[in-house]
Order: C-alpha cells, then sequence, then structure tokens
C-alpha cells in the first residue's frame, strides 16, 4: 500500500538555525515527501521569518505548504499573503484558526477557521489546496467532541481539501475520529500528525498547551528515565514507531511529522513505518 509523507519545519530565529533547517530539508527530500508545511506564531507573530523560509523552500523547487493563521488578522492582511503566494505559484496552504498572543484581546475580523476557509475560496477560487486541522482527542477548548466534531465539518463544508490531525499516542482515538467524520458526511483525506518523542520535558510541555495526551504508561515510562536522552530516544522510538505502523496497517493515505527542525527521528520513524 503507497502512503504518503509530509514534514513540518518552525521557522528559524538564527543564522545557525536557518542553517540546521536546509540541511534537514535536504535529508528529508530525499523521501520525497508530498510537501513541506512552514508554522506561523501566534497572532503572526513570526509572519516575516515564514514567508522567508516558504519563498526559500520554493526556490529550492520544493511544494511547500504556508501555514496561516486568522486570529488577530484583517481581511486586507490575509488577502495580500493570499495574492503574494498565488504570485510565487504556491498551491497548497495549511488554514488555521490560530491563537492570540499573550494580552492581545482583539480576535481581528475572522474567529474560526472556517471563516478563514470560506474567504481563501472566495478570493482565490480553487488556486489553493486547503488543509485544516483535525483534533482525534477534541480541540482543547471545545466543550464537547459532538461540538468539536461540528466545527471541524463546517471546515470541511466551508472549502478544504484534506485535514492534518494533532498528534496523538493513542490509535484508537484517532480511528474512533476517523469513523465519527465519516459518519458525519466527511470524506476529504484525514492525515494523521506524528510527533516523534525525544525529550520529555518539551513533550509535556506541547501536550499540556494543545491537549494532546501522553498516555500514563508512556509518561511513567519516560519519567523514569530522569535525564537519560537515549533511553527517552529508544522507547520514544519504539512507542511512535508502533503507533506508526499500526496507522499504515489502517490504510491512512499519510504521515505528517512534526520535525521540530530535526532529521533523525522523524526519518527513522518513517522508515520504520514503512516496514
Amino acid at each position: 500500500m503507497s502512503v504518503n509523507v509530509s514534514f513540518e519545519f518552525f521557522p528559524p530565529n538564527t543564522p545557525e538555525g536557518a542553517a540546521k533547517l536546509r540541511a534537514t530539508r535536504v535529508a528529508l527530500a530525499a523521501l520525497q515527501p508530498e510537501f513541506f508545511s512552514v508554522t506561523y506564531g501566534a497572532g503572526g507573530a513570526t509572519r516575516d521569518k515564514t514567508l522567508d523560509t516558504v519563498l526559500e523552500i520554493t526556490h529550492e523547487g520544493r511544494e511547500v505548504a504556508p501555514h496561516i493563521s486568522c486570529i488577530g488578522a484583517s481581511r486586507e492582511t490575509i488577502r495580500e499573503l493570499l495574492a503574494l503566494y498565488h504570485q510565487r505559484g504556491i498551491r497548497r496552504l495549511v488554514a488555521l484558526r490560530g491563537d492570540l498572543p499573550s494580552g492581545m484581546m482583539n480576535h481581528g475580523e475572522f474567529r474560526y477557521a472556517n471563516e478563514l476557509v470560506e474567504f481563501i475560496r472566495a478570493e482565490t477560487g480553487d488556486w489553493f489546496h486547503i488543509e485544516v486541522a483535525a483534533y482525534p482527542e477534541m480541540h482543547p477548548q471545545a466543550a464537547s467532541p459532538r461540538q468539536d466534531m461540528d466545527a471541524f465539518v463546517r471546515k470541511v463544508k466551508a472549502g478544504a481539501n484534506s485535514a492534518i490531525t494533532q498528534y496523538f499516542f493513542n490509535a484508537d482515538a484517532f480511528l474512533r475520529f476517523r469513523d465519527a467524520a465519516t459518519a458525519a458526511g466527511v470524506t476529504i483525506p484525514i492525515v494523521p500528525g506524528i510527533m516523534p518523542i525525544t525529550n520529555y520535558t518539551q513533550l509535556s510541555r506541547f501536550s499540556e498547551a494543545c491537549g494532546a495526551e501522553i498516555p500514563r504508561w508512556v509518561r511513567v515510562q519516560l519519567a523514569s528515565f530522569g535525564d537519560d536522552r537515549d533511553a527517552i530516544r529508544r522507547f520514544g522510538f519504539d512507542v511512535v514507531a508502533s503507533l506508526c505502523r499500526r496507522l499504515v496497517s489502517e490504510g491512512v493515505p499519510a504521515l505528517h511529522f512534526y520535525t521540530l527542525n530535526q532529521v533523525s527521528p522523524s526519518l527513522d520513524l518513517w522508515q520504520a513505518a514503512r516496514g
């Protein structure tokens, strides 16, 4: 069975970080990914860095999907960004609601991702392939799984082409979400987001912020390793490789890796997932 792969990067803050990311892209490009994506900070906090990274990837001749978030943004700002991406021949976007920067109270002219998807379609027709987010374990701000699914369906009906999930470590959560989406009439591909486990402290921080559950047996084992980074990486690889193999066996169309701008964790997991 053929399974596609894609990789997410964050825009680097230093020349050293930019050089590291270039090397990472070269290594991962050898796997012939469907696309690379580049994140976008809260309220557009990394807009210029995101744009620089996106244009550099485009110049390398690789397909790139910029993240574009609407919270705190105006229609005119989004319109200008869409026009720029269109001009540069970029054909794929990851459309997100995003988060307000700390202390900012103005949501801007959009409140939800489905409004952004609708706006992109109204402005650019079918030019862009639009990815949206999905939350197998429920968005942390949703009141219930039903409300969360309703929000996902609205994004799909607004014109999304496919979805990428928040990362998770429970395959059954993803499979139940996929079944529920199908029952709700969703027919677009839903791609699992995969987070390599290399740093327990960092993973705990990320997971608390985004609502991704680290199963208790995994947390207990990771915590028991203390500062033994090699043990954390070995155990983390086994956990996530098993997850990837299960997802591939269940017929997912692709895997999307949150690389944190590193090569080896995602590359090794992708190779393991394909057997």
